[in-house]
């Protein structure tokens, strides 16, 4: 009987899982689909609206009219919101940001710079502006700056990545804030989501996972990589330029860091990274290609549709949630 008081029905918990996050950017389930360059398409954003998540069009150094094009075909797919992740170091970055006034996106995720001087323009036509930070320092001035809401994205997540792990990193971002928290890095099902939630973020932002939707349309040499990949498979190479990158293991990582280690200057191991994202998630060359991934790869287990990935964490959360209230009966 004294557990039964405590039991939450299926109402209950779809009221509990609908956080902050949900109101500030209209969705479902408090579930952000990351926006990596080369993998997070038009297709995939919009799978990931669809099923009740936010879909993130990965804008990287794409020029505006790729942009565009990406834009229109989610809203072919759903009328559903979406984001674009925004670069800002893209040399394009005015007239992406342009194209995202010009549509109505109603969310910007961005990396690699502060967007402050974008935000009136965004904010005029009620577009939510989401940094993802790495640091409790970034966070505070892009709260200053305006954002709506942060990602704080922990060193185990995919592609650039910070030196702090998730863990550590969300509360004190969420301790040291006002505005609405996202958690990112390493977060791949259930689990971690309640995790999260624990931490005092309001939703998650998961990318390596998205990876193997059905509606992803990276080379699936790479999505076979993924599933094949143990916990220890990925490296973090490019420490001594500044912008350290979590890759899985390859021919090319091992020569990258083989010149790295004897010293090669930094602006030749940039050339040496130019095009190799593209290299794998398109072309399909997983040795010789960058093959940005999390550490969450090794927990990766099948291609499933967008839908399935969301309702999956959902479901995991509530069976996670009915295993803790049993801990406290």
């Amino acid at each position: 009987m004294g557990s039964n008081r405590h039991e939450v029905g299926p109402e209950r918990w779809r009221s509990m899982i609908r956080t902050k996050l949900c109101e500030l950017v209209g969705i479902d389930y408090p579930i952000f689909q990351g926006g990596m360059a080369w993998v997070a398409t038009g297709e995939l954003a919009g799978a990931v609206s669809e099923a009740g998540g936010l879909g993130i069009i990965g804008s990287g150094q794409a020029p505006a009219d790729w942009v565009r094009e990406e834009i229109r075909k989610v809203k072919r797919i759903t009328r559903k919101p979406f984001g674009v992740n925004v670069m800002l170091m893209s040399p394009f970055v005015d007239d992406v940001i342009q194209v995202i006034i010009d549509e109505r996106v109603q969310v910007i995720t961005t990396g690699a710079g502060n967007p402050g001087k974008y935000v009136p323009a965004l904010k005029e036509i009620g577009t939510k502006v989401i940094p993802v930070v790495a640091s409790v320092a970034l966070a505070r001035r892009l709260e200053k700056a305006g954002a709506d809401a942060l990602i704080a994205e922990g060193m185990e997540s995919g592609g650039h990545v910070g030196e702090i792990g998730t863990m550590p990193l969300v509360p004190q971002v969420v301790d040291a804030v006002g505005i609405p928290v996202i958690a990112a890095g390493g977060i791949f099902d259930g689990r971690g989501l309640l995790a999260a939630l624990a931490m005092g973020a309001v939703g998650v932002q998961m990318g390596t996972r998205f990876m193997c939707a059905e509606e992803c349309t990276i080379s699936s040499r790479v999505k076979e990589m993924i599933l094949k990949a143990k916990d220890r498979d990925t490296v973090v190479t490019g420490q001594t330029t500044g912008h350290p990158v979590r890759c899985l293991a390859n021919r090319f990582t091992r020569e990258f860091a083989k010149l790295e280690q004897e010293g090669l200057a930094v602006a030749e191991l940039e050339k040496l990274g130019a095009g190799k994202l593209r290299l794998a998630m398109v072309e399909g060359d997983i040795e010789n290609g960058s093959v940005m991934a999390g550490q969450s790869a090794g927990a990766v287990s099948k291609v499933e549709p967008a839908a399935g990935i969301i309702q999956d964490v959902i479901r995991s959360a509530e069976r996670e949630w009915r295993r803790l209230q049993g801990l406290f009966a």
